[in-house]
C-alpha cells in the first residue's frame, strides 16, 4: 500500500481550539505565512528521508486567518522536489475553475519536466466564494437553491477545463470549442495566416493521474466515467464504501473493470500518541479548530447523528464523534493500527493519504508524528517505507 501525506500548509497557531479566538477573527501577517513556508520545507524533508511516497498540498487563496496559505501548489510543489531527493509533490487540489485552463496545463507540464516527473496532479471545483468570486468564477456556498445553480455553473467551467486541458497535454496540435472555452480564439492573426490550432509548450514527460475528490451524484459519475482517481475524504464507513464502490460499477460500465482499491485512494486524518489519553490531549485542540473553520461550508455533512439521521449543514464534529465513527484515525499506535486496518480491509486500499497537519501542532510535533506512523504504526500494518 503507497503511503502519502497530505498538508492544509497553515501557519503556526499557538492557540488552536475551540477556546481560542473564532476562526473569523483570526489575522496573521507575511511573517506567519513565511513561517509555515519554513515548516513545509522541514516536514518535506522529514517525510523524504521516511520514505513517504507524495506529499499533496491544498490550494486557496487570501486567507489572512491563516489556516491555508498556499496559492500556487505547482510553484511550491516543484520547490519541494528541488530540496527532497525522492518525495513526490501534489496537488490536493488545484481549484481549476480559478485557473485559466491553458496556463494550468502549462504551468504543471513545465514543473513535471523540471523536477523529472515528481509531481502529481489533483483538481477539485473549490468551496470558498471569497476566492472564487475573486478570481473570475462561483462556487456553491451553502444548502440552498442559488448555490445549487451557482454549482451547475461551476460545473460546467471545470468539465470543460479539463477538457481543455487533458487535450493540450496529449496532442501536439489541438483545437477547442465549448460553451465557456473557445481555443485558440477565432480570427488570430500570425504572419499572414490565421490561427487554427496551439501547441502546448512544454508537454508533461509522461501520461498523467488526475486526482480528484469524489461525493455522491453528479461527481462520483463524472470521476469515475472520465477516469480520474476517486479521493474519499471525512465520511463514516457506510457513506465512504458505498462511494467507494459506485466508482467502482461506473467505471465498469465505461469499460474499465477495477480491482477493489484500484484507482481510489482514502485521506484520512490521522494523530498517534503514546496513549489515547496522550493522543486525545495532544489532538483535541487541532481537531476542533480544523473542524470549526470548516464546518460552515459543510465539511462535515457525512457524519451520522446521535439518533443515527442526518446531520444539519454546518455540523461540527467533537473528537469523540470523529473517532467513534471512524472518520479520523487518532488515538494510540494499537488505535491507530486498528483504525487504518479496518479502512484497508473495507476498501482493499492500494493508496492511502495520512493528514498528520492538524492547526497548532509545532514542527517538532509533527516530525513526531511523522516518524510514529513511519516506524511504529506502518510496520504493524506490514507496511515498511523505503527510508533513505
Amino acid at each position: 500500500m503507497r503511503v502519502d501525506l497530505h498538508y492544509y500548509g497553515g501557519v503556526p497557531m499557538t492557540d488552536a481550539g475551540n477556546s481560542g479566538p473564532v476562526p473569523t477573527d483570526r489575522r496573521y501577517g507575511n511573517d506567519d505565512v513565511l513561517a509555515g513556508y519554513a515548516n513545509l520545507v522541514h516536514w518535506a524533508q522529514t517525510a523524504d528521508r521516511l520514505g513517504y511516497d507524495t506529499m499533496w498540498l491544498t490550494e486557496h487563496h487570501f486567507q489572512h486567518e491563516g489556516y491555508e496559505v498556499t496559492p500556487n501548489l505547482i510553484q511550491f510543489g516543484q520547490h519541494l522536489t528541488g530540496v527532497t531527493s525522492r518525495l513526490r509533490s501534489g496537488q490536493m487540489f488545484n481549484v481549476v475553475p480559478q485557473w485559466h485552463p491553458l496556463r494550468l496545463a502549462e504551468d504543471y507540464a513545465l514543473a513535471d519536466v523540471l523536477s523529472g516527473g515528481r509531481m502529481r496532479f489533483g483538481v477539485g471545483r473549490g468551496t470558498v466564494p471569497r476566492e472564487a468570486q475573486t478570481l473570475g468564477t462561483v462556487i456553491a456556498s451553502g444548502d440552498n437553491e442559488m448555490s445549487a445553480q451557482l454549482d451547475d455553473l461551476n460545473r460546467e467551467v471545470f468539465e470543460e477545463s479539463m477538457e481543455v486541458i487533458k487535450l493540450a497535454w496529449t496532442q501536439e496540435r489541438f483545437s477547442y470549442t465549448g460553451k465557456h472555452f473557445t481555443f485558440p480564439p477565432p480570427g488570430i492573426p500570425d504572419r499572414g495566416a490565421t490561427v487554427t490550432d496551439l501547441t502546448l509548450v512544454p508537454r508533461p514527460l509522461g501520461p498523467v493521474e488526475v486526482y480528484q475528490p469524489m461525493s455522491p451524484g453528479k461527481t462520483v459519475e463524472y470521476v469515475a466515467r472520465v477516469g480520474h482517481k476517486g479521493v474519499v475524504a471525512l465520511a463514516p464507513p457506510a457513506p465512504a464504501k458505498r462511494l467507494w464502490d459506485a466508482y467502482g460499477e461506473i467505471a465498469a460500465e465505461h469499460g474499465r473493470t477495477l480491482r477493489p482499491g484500484q484507482d481510489r485512494t482514502l485521506n484520512i486524518h490521522t494523530h498517534v500518541g503514546r496513549t489515547r489519553e496522550d493522543a486525545f490531549r495532544t489532538g483535541r485542540d487541532g481537531h476542533d479548530e480544523f473542524c470549526r473553520f470548516l464546518a460552515p461550508y459543510g465539511r462535515f455533512k457525512a457524519y451520522a447523528g446521535p439518533d443515527g439521521g442526518p446531520v444539519p449543514f454546518d455540523f461540527q464534529p467533537a473528537l469523540e464523534d470523529s473517532v467513534g465513527q471512524r472518520v479520523m484515525a487518532i488515538g494510540s499506535v494499537d488505535d491507530v493500527v486498528e483504525t487504518l486496518g479496518y479502512w484497508r480491509d473495507l476498501l482493499g486500499l492500494e493508496e492511502i493519504v495520512l493528514f498528520p497537519d492538524l492547526p497548532g501542532l509545532t514542527r517538532a510535533q509533527l516530525d513526531e508524528q511523522l516518524h510514529l506512523i513511519a516506524e511504529e504504526v506502518l510496520p504493524q500494518l506490514g507496511i515498511r517505507l523505503a527510508a533513505a
